[in-house]
């Protein structure tokens, strides 16, 4: 270790160390006293972001041999993943405790599928990436899982495993049979590799699918959508939310270190690819989500549709395309945040307001709570002034400044239908009758960052230049090769 530069990894450092000093605390901990390992995991992405701030660079620095890459765009997303971790853990507090979940497992898997997700973001090679997913998915499978007691937990857990074990093969196929046309693993590597004469091109072509394919289920578009409705349903609402949210931006970080870092080169034949998936998923995602009588299993199908919508950035193959799904992206888990957040909030112990009629009459029961949800869904159905207004906006500019003018049509047009899901639970919210009346009871601290986690909606739906340019600069600051 004599010589190494530990500062490009020093946030994964700070979580991994943080993550097997709670798993000791939490031994010598009781039931009573288990806020004592919440508030170090608290403690700990505090702290984490803070070590992240003082080793922003403009420069790309890369360590471990160039397996990871330190730079503006993954001290950016490592940030927003801090940030969407710790809102979860104190949107679902009281949702834990009532269900027994609120103990050393949860945070601890929390912590480590966290790592997995920073791994993502800051990997320069296939091995490095291959490995943080997989981290962040057997952390996100035993999560899942946890309620052992709860048979839908167990099959949505069963299902997530089978079918992410299915995915992840077909990556590391697809990784080695890149390997096998280039020669190499890394990212810098395999990007000069294809300007070169000597790969084999009908080797990359079938590596590329299967990575494509690989990437494609772990966004969960369209067709490797199976397992988003059934893990979306079936495990505790907190995880959901925990899977909804910054995974979301560590799969982004993932494809754009793999599409525009190491297969620019080849975006001839992955544009094809992404295209089709953009399509089935902005169609089908808003298609079916019609039909669903579950707020969960409706979120679901809007992830699907949403993920889709992102993919429309990332095929036109140049740095607006790619800044616009970022921003995409980090509104849509900021969004996700705030809709689950008010799930949360409503459920207690022995039920689960996941269902449409729970939100009927929710003015009458508390305007505030229904008008921070009705935030959210306008943004999801990117009706302005919200931001989610703006993400779609610029998602369809950059395709139709590529000539993708009958691509953003259909994005158009399946936002339009898509909005009547959205609108239905404003409907139930303002004019039906409450069939659940019991008072909407809080922690304080979820209240308040709740409340501004959904006027943030607005806020930067008003004034968006300044997430847009601190994505731009993250981008254009960023390595590639």
């Amino acid at each position: 270790m004599t010589g190494i530069d530990l500062s490009p990894a020093l946030p994964e450092i700070v979580v991994l160390t943080a993550a097997s000093i709670i798993l000791i605390v939490d031994l010598f901990v009781s039931d009573a006293r288990r806020y004592v390992t919440y508030w170090l995991t608290q403690l700990t992405l505090l702290i984490a972001t803070c070590v992240t701030l003082t080793t922003l660079r403009l420069t790309a620095v890369k360590g471990f041999h160039n397996l990871v890459v330190d730079d503006m765009l993954a001290d950016f997303l490592r940030i927003a993943c801090f940030v969407s971790v710790s809102l979860m853990l104190f949107y679902s507090r009281s949702y834990l405790q009532a269900r027994g979940l609120f103990r050393g497992e949860t945070f601890v898997l929390t912590l480590f599928a966290l790592l997995g997700m920073q791994v993502m973001i800051t990997g320069n090679n296939f091995l490095s990436l291959y490995l943080g997913l997989e981290l962040l998915s057997l952390s996100s499978y035993a999560l899942v899982a946890l309620q052992r007691d709860q048979n839908r937990a167990s099959e949505a857990a069963m299902k997530y495993f089978v079918l992410g074990a299915l995915a992840s093969g077909m990556l590391l196929y697809g990784m080695s049979m890149i390997y096998g046309a280039t020669g190499t693993l890394d990212v810098d590597l395999v990007a000069s590799a294809l300007h070169g004469a000597n790969v084999n091109r009908t080797l990359l072509i079938f590596g590329l699918v299967f990575v494509v394919s690989g990437v494609a289920f772990k966004l969960g578009v369209v067709p490797y959508h199976m397992w988003v409705p059934d893990v979306y349903d079936g495990a505790p609402t907190a995880f959901t939310l925990l899977i909804g949210s910054a995974p979301e931006i560590a799969g982004f970080a993932l494809t754009l270190r793999l599409l525009s870092g190491a297969l620019q080169g080849a975006y001839v034949d992955w544009q094809g690819m992404l295209i089709v998936l953009s399509i089935l998923s902005v169609v089908l995602g808003n298609l079916i989500a019609i039909a669903q009588t579950s707020v969960k299993r409706m979120l679901a199908y809007s992830a699907i549709a949403n993920m889709g919508y992102m993919l429309m950035g990332f095929l036109t193959a140049n740095r607006y395309g790619f800044s616009a799904a970022m921003f995409y992206v980090v509104t849509y888990v900021l969004t996700t945040l705030a809709s689950f957040g008010v799930v949360l909030l409503l459920s207690r112990a022995g039920f689960e307001s996941d269902r449409l009629e729970d939100f009927k009459g929710l003015n009458q029961r508390s305007p505030w709570w229904a008008f921070i949800m009705l935030l959210t869904m306008f943004s999801l159905a990117g009706i302005p002034p919200t931001v989610g207004f703006y993400a779609k906006f610029m998602v369809f500019e950059a395709a139709v400044n590529e000539g993708f003018v009958w691509l953003a049509v259909i994005g158009v047009l399946a936002s339009l239908y898509g909005a009547f899901y959205y609108l239905r639970i404003v409907k139930l919210m303002y004019f039906d009758d409450p069939v659940e009346t019991a008072p909407v009871v809080a922690r304080g601290d979820a209240q308040l960052l709740l409340s501004v986690n959904g006027l943030a909606l607005l806020v930067l739906g008003i004034l968006p230049q300044q997430l847009i340019g601190l994505c731009a600069i993250a981008l254009t600051q960023s390595h590639f090769p």
